[in-house]
């Protein structure tokens, strides 16, 4: 199954983004720019053109070990 999270808060070209995700869960870990930038699950959604999105919000970035 998948289904649709909207991404709120992090980098201004990933923030406000509908991303799929599959399974759904408690966090979204997105490879962005040499690290990872983590969102947690809220209780938020919001209707977006395919349906109604979890939304998650931002919270750390990490680097990508070398």
């Amino acid at each position: 199954m998948t289904t649709k999270a909207i991404l709120d808060g992090g980098p201004d070209d990933l923030a406000g983004n509908v991303v799929p995700i599959t399974p759904p869960g408690q966090e979204l870990k997105i490879p962005h720019r040499g690290g990872y930038e983590h969102y947690k699950v809220t209780t938020r959604h919001e209707k977006t053109q395919d349906g109604e999105a979890t939304v998650y919000q931002w919270w750390e970035r990490t680097e990508v070990a070398e």
